[in-house]
């Protein structure tokens, strides 16, 4: 199979027919190898318009790595400087923490699951990413550490966005992540304007892997 090829026909009709044209989102992706991302038998479906799986257990809960466009999405959307610090919930397999690695200061991504982040370590170290902190533990409600933040990403659906979540944004931060349940989910930008007020824009309809331990509850209201 030829990679190279097929990262190019992901990226020109996949990614950029989801109104994904943020050249630095677009450089990162294609300058990131994401079939080394992937279980090895899942290698050259690295490229399809689908979710892969994570690990390959019986009785497995279900993560998954996102479709291609939805993660150049997303990054879009966040709309990160080179100074930005991001928090990313859920590393997963490690590619979007690599993307985010390009196209911010600084990553700080939190994982529930040990032999993701231990997967993910080596991984971000071949491709040379640097500026990015991996912790394993439950951030379902933030991750006070590090915070504030000028960014957070959720890789993992919510059913209502936690509040530590946006009390864990620098004034001018924004926030990306999934809100809803199956099958009517919405991508959702808040954005924290001042200390006290925050505005939140839904942006795309789409249906993802929720968190592990999210709580059920009512939408944030703003």
């Amino acid at each position: 199979m030829n990679f190279d090829q097929a990262r190019f026909n992901m990226i020109e009709s996949q990614i950029r027919t989801w109104d994904v044209l943020d050249q630095a989102v677009l450089d990162a992706v294609a300058a990131v190898k994401r079939e080394d991302f992937v279980l090895e038998p899942y290698r050259e479906l690295a490229f399809a318009d689908m979710q892969i799986p994570l690990r390959r257990v019986p009785g497995d809960p279900g993560e998954y790595m996102l479709t291609p466009k939805l993660e150049a999405r997303m990054l879009q959307e966040l709309g990160l400087s080179p100074e930005d610090k991001v928090l990313e919930v859920g590393t997963g397999s490690g590619y979007v923490t690599a993307l985010l690695s390009r196209l911010a200061s600084r990553v700080v991504s939190v994982e529930i699951v040990p032999e993701f982040t231990e997967l993910a370590q080596g991984r971000l170290q071949s491709v040379g990413a640097s500026n990015v902190t991996l912790e394993i533990g439950d951030a379902i409600g933030g991750w006070a550490n590090e915070a504030p933040y000028d960014a957070i990403l959720l890789t993992g659906s919510v059913p209502a966005l936690p509040p530590a979540f946006r009390d864990q944004l620098k004034p001018g931060g924004r926030l990306l992540a999934v809100i809803g349940n199956e099958p009517a989910m919405t991508g959702t930008l808040v954005t924290r304007v001042t200390d006290s007020d925050y505005s939140s824009r839904g942006l795309f309809e789409t249906c993802i892997p929720p968190l592990r331990n999210a709580p059920p509850g009512t939408r944030f209201v703003f």
